[in-house]
C-alpha cells in the first residue's frame, strides 16, 4: 500500500519548511504567488489530499452553502435559475465550498418548512436564489445565517443582494424601439410578480414618460399568475406596434400567440425579451433581448458570501 503524501514530504522535496507549505496551500498571503503556485502545482504531482475535515474541525466551518430556491421557477423549459446556479455552485467551488440545492415545493413554502441542511447547522451561509414568500423568507433569516438574496431584493429585510440592472437595461431596450419609429408599445408581464418585472416595467415606463408616450393600460398584459405559473396570454383588440416581455419565455410565448393569430413579427408587431435565454435562439424569428451576465452574477454572489463567513 502507497504511503500518504504529507507536508512534510512536499516540503522536502521543494527544500522549504513545512510551515511555507501549510500556508501555500491555505492561500496565505504571506507566500508569494509564484512560490504557492509552485507548492500547490508539486502537492498535485505527488497525489496530496488535503485534510478537509481536519480544516473544518480547526474553523467550526462545514464549506458548505444552502441555496435554496421555489419550485415555481423550474417549470418546463424555464432554465435561467439552472444556469445561474451553475455559475454560482462553479465559483464558490473556485473558493473551497460546496453547495446544496435546495428547490422548495409551494406546499413546503406554505408550510415554512425550511431544508434539513439549515435545521442540523450544516452549511455555513444561504443564497435564497429568486424571490419567495416573504414568511419564507422571514422563516430562513430566523436562523440566522449568513444570508445574499440573487436575482431578487426585498427592502422588508436588511439583507445584501446580487441583481442585475433590471431598470436601467429595460430603459435601455424600450428605448431602442422608440428610436426605430415605435410609439405605440406594450409590456408583457404580471408586474406583482417579482421585484426584477416590477423593476423591468418600471424602466419601460420611464422611457415612455421621457417621450411623451401615453401608457396604454390595455397593453399591459399579465404573462402568469401570482404564483409564477404562466398563463394564456390574452391579446387586446387593439394591437400596439411593439411589446417589450420581461422575459425571453415570455417573449417566445408572445410571438407564437401573434402568429398563431395571424399577425407577422416584426412586419405587423415588434417584441422584444431579457435575460438572452436559449428562448430567444429558439424563437422564429430570434428575439432582440438583454443580455444577463449569469457568470458575474454567480461570481459576486459568492465572493460576498463568503466575506461574510470569513
Amino acid at each position: 500500500m502507497d504511503k500518504r503524501v504529507t507536508m512534510k514530504d512536499i516540503a522536502e522535496k521543494l527544500g522549504v519548511s513545512k510551515v511555507t507549505v501549510s500556508k501555500a496551500l491555505k492561500d496565505s498571503p504571506d507566500i508569494s504567488s509564484s512560490l504557492k503556485e509552485k507548492i500547490i502545482k508539486t502537492a498535485q504531482e505527488m497525489g496530496y489530499i488535503y485534510n478537509a475535515k481536519g480544516r473544518m474541525l480547526r474553523e467550526n466551518l462545514t464549506y458548505s452553502i444552502g441555496v435554496i430556491s421555489s419550485e415555481k421557477y423550474y417549470g418546463k423549459d424555464d432554465y435561467f435559475y439552472i444556469d445561474l446556479y451553475k455559475h454560482l455552485s462553479n465559483s464558490l467551488e473556485k473558493l473551497g465550498f460546496t453547495t446544496t440545492f435546495n428547490i422548495i415545493s409551494q406546499s413546503d413554502e406554505n408550510d415554512l418548512s425550511v431544508p434539513n441542511a439549515l435545521l442540523e447547522q450544516k452549511v455555513d451561509g444561504v443564497v435564497i436564489l429568486g424571490q419567495m414568500s416573504l414568511d419564507y423568507i422571514q422563516k430562513v433569516l430566523s436562523y440566522s445565517y449568513p444570508t445574499v438574496f440573487l436575482d431578487f431584493y426585498c427592502d422588508k429585510f436588511n439583507v445584501d443582494c446580487v441583481i442585475t440592472d433590471n431598470f436601467y437595461a429595460t430603459y435601455e431596450i424600450t428605448n431602442m424601439l422608440i428610436e426605430h419609429g415605435h410609439t405605440k408599445i406594450g409590456f408583457v408581464g404580471n408586474i406583482y410578480a417579482t421585484s426584477s418585472i416590477q423593476d423591468r416595467f418600471l424602466g419601460f415606463y420611464k422611457a415612455l414618460l421621457e417621450n411623451k408616450i401615453d401608457l396604454n393600460k390595455d397593453w399591459i398584459i399579465k404573462d402568469r399568475d401570482d404564483n409564477n405559473n404562466f398563463i394564456d396570454i390574452v391579446l387586446p383588440k387593439n394591437l400596439p406596434t411593439a411589446f417589450v416581455c420581461n422575459c425571453d419565455k415570455t417573449a417566445y410565448l408572445t410571438i407564437e400567440k401573434l402568429k398563431s393569430s395571424g399577425y407577422k413579427v416584426p412586419d405587423d408587431v415588434s417584441v422584444v425579451g431579457f435575460d438572452d435565454s436559449l428562448h430567444a435562439v429558439l424563437s422564429q424569428p430570434k428575439i432582440t433581448t438583454v443580455r444577463v451576465n449569469l457568470e458575474e452574477m454567480g461570481r459576486r454572489t459568492a465572493k460576498m458570501m463568503v466575506e461574510k463567513i470569513k
